[in-house]
């Protein structure tokens, strides 16, 4: 059977080579500034069924046996002026149409989206993953309103996160091994030189890399592919930051083979849309290439931008009613200025070294080293007093009318709300105080957890010209990853020292120095290494030809996890507790990583085309999934193995000079996933402590994501452009997983010396599976639509504005509620009063509702002699809506008595935290470019 699939197959390909020896039409496109070839420019034979688009050289080539006559060749590029080229068929003929230039389109508006996604990709927190900044590159209509007009709410394309996509920088993986999503703070602020991006959607092949099934973005920093330019802007916005100032210089290449790039940025708002929220970021980049002769470049790019800003907290509808959507709890006053407790800062330069080898004219050879290093930390509180988060439970009005509506409970219900909306913020002036009552031992610390990061990658690519029809791509990766966790003291807020402890157990943090005193600057509470290694390889082969394209690909490697402890954790000490460690080496994690993907494009004319791709991916999870708690101990998530992924899709292409239309059908099958999350818990069977802090692993998730894209732009006139977008998708989870608990409160008594009841080995307590089929994937809206417009004056002026609707958006679901612990008591028995009914009603997931945002856009360009000046502005969300982005239920009621009683409350104590969008924002820039 293989034998006759392989001959069968062998004569098609033979077949259509033979099919595409004609006669022929060659040429090469050029952007006239900077005389670089152009890719992916589309042309067109009008009257035939002919196009396709230029390779990276610039070339495009027909090859095929055409009747005599004349033709009109049309050249279309987004951002460039079209041409077009009358020609005439002769007998035998080839014709060469040798150099095209193409002038830039000097208001382009894919300049006004870059500069705006930069702001919105700075979150990069777990729970939310937005994918907007990867889809930046893309032409395609359907993915710039994702990245602009639907980033806002969070949206994820296709309901997948940015750890689907892969991010690149000259070829190299950027995607972070903790979590798997690329680090956008590592670059960002240096808009002007981030431009040069190929953008491949879902797994369709790429020169590159394998993919994934979210799309590939390659950002090109090669400082010979920039025309000669110069460019100071700058913006102010009322969103993240405030104001940015940007400038960029490029050389262009140079008679003696040289070529720079240059360029640095700063960002900065004493407070941002939301309360606290500061921004403090700085960006330094540079590009040096020495052409050294017609075969060999070598390019040096750095990179630099550090970075911190205020962090801002979910919250519950409670406080929400009482202080609206800026209200963030992490910041209060300190000596009239503002101070927030939690703030990222990520200091991680960059470095890579390319070489160019162009071996002759179809091999090409791009070998990259990579060392990126540096470390990023979060600070919070940490105490052994009262809780000083001013939004904590017990300060709230609920907590007060926990029991009954007496007027006792009333009046003080009353006192908590009005102190709550008269201040409701961190009183640091009374943590300072504490502290000086207790010097020695501070109540209030403020630290940073710290990840110090050593990495280098190294890698090869090919891309070579088999023939005019075949193009084979491969390329050979390996990384190294040290990472050093710990947390830093940063602040001991008026005191000398603190003891190292963990105050709520009252144990120490490393039983091998108890009782540690430890100043500002010191390592304390956990510390350890993770050391990553990662290599693989990846082949593809691509053929084109008249009537189809069609590619194949895969990849094989290996991913390798190690901890390595450096404290002997109180709660999980190694010389007590038998089968468990938290110091020293743990056990070596070995994933085999496979893919598979093939795809096919049938021209049915030049206008009209058929796109399938199907793609099969066996890879490692991330370091983030795959140890139980990595703080404290060295345990391997239960049933952990390798994330299988399938996913196809198949879209109906129209493109003509008038109307642009994609519609797509796709399906995705994500399998033994995991999901990790850290919370205090009440009821919890089987232990007789009243509250217990755990880590909770659900595994062996599958999800299914399935839905239809449909993108369409329709130039009316010259000047006008109707567009529309629809997003109908579903994603679900499509079994039940296995859940389990992990606290030193579940270890065996026998061996653990302090007074707990439980008996499960290692204190990882099996909960059985939680009934989470046909629950909805949380993570932003899975129904949007689009319809707008825009209007380009020839005069350099323009205009757009987009209405947007947004539904089928719902809370992230408690794992642990759906299993059978929910129907037992603390003591293991079932609660007698269970009933099954008002279970299904307590359980039910919270859909959000229905929303509607209005985006308006729009700016003018003036050229003075050789040079340009210009500004857009955009106001979204025009009409103030509030709405839902997002947001998870509180795990902290573990049983169905708990959460019967709270959701009976007037107010629930442990309701669903929520994240909300903005209201009304703006953004403006202003450029000058010479």
């Amino acid at each position: 059977m293989s034998k006759s699939v392989f001959i069968l197959f062998s004569c098609f390909v033979n077949v259509l080579s033979i099919y595409g020896q004609q006669t022929s039409i060659i040429g090469k496109v050029i952007d006239a500034d900077s005389s670089n070839p152009l890719s992916e420019v589309h042309i067109v034979l009008k009257n035939t069924e002919l196009s396709q688009t230029t390779s990276k050289e610039g070339t495009f080539k027909f090859n095929r046996k055409l009747p005599l006559g004349e033709y009109l060749l049309l050249i279309n590029k987004e951002g460039y002026l079209s041409k077009k080229f009358q020609i005439i068929i002769q007998k035998d003929k080839t014709i060469d149409i040798s150099t095209i230039i193409l002038s830039p389109i000097i208001n382009n508006f894919n300049d006004y989206t870059i500069s705006l996604s930069d702001e919105e990709l700075d979150s990069d927190e777990s729970i939310v993953s937005n994918t907007s900044g990867i889809l930046q590159a893309s032409k395609d209509v359907f993915s710039k309103a994702a990245a602009y007009d639907f980033s806002s709410t969070f949206f994820k394309v296709r309901g997948l996160g940015s750890d689907n996509s892969s991010l690149l920088l000259n070829g190299v993986k950027m995607n972070k091994a903790f979590n798997g999503r690329p680090q956008w703070n590592n670059w960002g602020g240096i808009n002007g030189v981030m431009r040069n991006q190929d953008f491949i959607n879902g797994s369709k092949a790429n020169a590159y890399t394998f993919g994934n099934i979210a799309g590939t973005t390659n950002i090109n920093l090669r400082a010979s592919e920039y025309r000669k330019s110069s460019s100071i802007s700058y913006a102010s916005t009322s969103r993240t930051y405030k104001n940015r100032l940007m400038a960029t210089y490029a050389s262009g290449v140079k008679d003696n083979g040289w070529a720079y790039v240059f360029s640095v940025g700063a960002r900065w708002a004493s407070e941002g849309y939301l309360e606290g929220t500061i921004y403090q970021a700085n960006s330094v980049f540079s590009s040096i290439e020495k052409k050294i002769n017609d075969k060999h470049s070598i390019n040096l790019t750095a990179i630099y931008t550090p970075n911190k800003r205020g962090k801002s907290a979910s919250v519950t509808q409670e406080v929400f009613n009482l202080k609206g959507n800026k209200y963030n709890p992490f910041w209060g006053i300190q000596n009239g200025e503002i101070r927030n407790s939690r703030v990222r800062e990520i200091k991680e330069p960059i470095f890579i070294l390319s070489h160019y080898w162009d071996v002759s004219d179809k091999i090409e050879i791009n070998t990259n080293l990579s060392y990126q290093f540096g470390a990023t930390g979060s600070s919070r509180i940490d105490f052994n007093g009262e809780n000083p988060n001013p939004d904590y439970y017990k300060n709230l009005p609920s907590y007060a009318l926990r029991f009954d509506s007496s007027q006792e409970a009333l009046a003080n219900a009353y006192v908590l709300e009005q102190e709550f909306l008269n201040d409701g913020q961190l009183n640091w002036n009374s943590m300072y105080d504490a502290n000086i009552s207790n010097p020695d031992n501070a109540v209030y610390v403020l630290y940073q957890d710290r990840n110090d990061d050593k990495q280098i990658t190294l890698n090869t690519i090919l891309d070579t010209e088999l023939s005019d029809n075949i193009i084979l791509n491969g390329a050979i990766n390996y990384s190294s990853l040290r990472s050093h966790n710990y947390a830093k003291i940063i602040d001991l807020l008026g005191a000398t020292s603190y003891i190292d402890k963990d105050y709520f157990s009252n144990i120490d943090s490393n039983t091998l120095t108890p009782n540690r005193v430890v100043f500002e600057g010191d390592e304390f509470k956990y510390n350890y290494n993770i050391n990553a290694t990662s290599y693989s390889a990846f082949a593809q082969s691509q053929f084109t030809y008249f009537n189809v394209d069609f590619y194949f690909g895969g990849k094989i490697g290996k991913t390798i996890y190690q901890r390595d402890g450096l404290y002997s954790d109180g709660h999980f000490p190694s010389k007590l507790i038998s089968g468990i460690s938290s110091f020293g080496k743990g056990e070596k994690l070995d994933f085999t990583i496979f893919g598979a993907k093939f795809g096919l494009t049938y021209k049915i004319s030049g206008k009209h085309l058929i796109d399938f791709n199907v793609v099969l991916i066996k890879d490692a999870p991330s370091i983030r999934n795959s140890f139980l708690n990595s703080r404290q101990n060295n345990l391997i998530v239960p049933d952990l193995t390798e994330v299988q992924t399938t996913a196809f899709d198949v879209s109906y292409i129209y493109r003509s000079p008038i109307l642009n239309t994609r519609l797509t059908a796709y399906y995705s099958k994500i399998r033994n996933a995991t999901e990790l999350s850290f919370f205090y818990i009440d009821g919890t069977s089987g232990t007789t402590e009243a509250t217990a802090f755990v880590q909770e692993a659900t595994t062996n998730i599958e999800k299914r994501n399935i839905g239809i894209e449909l993108g369409a732009e329709a130039k009316i006139t010259s000047t006008i452009k109707l567009k529309g977008v629809l997003a109908l998708g579903e994603a679900i989870y499509t079994n039940n997983p296995n859940v389990y608990l992990s606290s030193d409160k579940f270890i065996d008594v026998a061996t653990n010396p302090y007074d707990n009841a439980t008996s499960y080995p290692n204190g990882v307590k099996p909960f059985g599976v939680s009934n989470l089929k046909n629950y909805k994937q949380s993570g932003g809206p899975q129904r949007a639509a689009s319809i707008g417009f825009e209007y380009r004056d020839p005069k350099y002026w323009w205009f757009g504005a987009t209405t947007n609707f947004f539904s089928n958006a719902y809370v992230d679901v408690s794992s642990v509620l759906r299993t059978t612990n929910f129907t037992l008591d603390q003591d293991g028995i079932p609660i007698t009063d269970y009933d099954p009914k008002v279970s299904k009603l307590l359980l039910k997931q919270e859909k959000f509702e229905n929303y509607m945002l209005l985006n308006f856009v729009g700016g003018k360009t003036f050229k003075i002699s050789n040079k340009y000046i210009g500004f857009f502005a955009s106001i979204n969300n025009v009409l103030n809506e509030v709405y839902k982005t997002g947001g998870y239920e509180q795990s902290r009621n573990g049983n169905y008595s708990q959460v019967l009683a709270d959701s009976q409350r007037t107010t629930k104590l442990f309701g669903s935290k929520y994240w909300f969008g903005r209201g009304t924002s703006y953004y403006m820039n202003i450029y000058v470019r010479f």
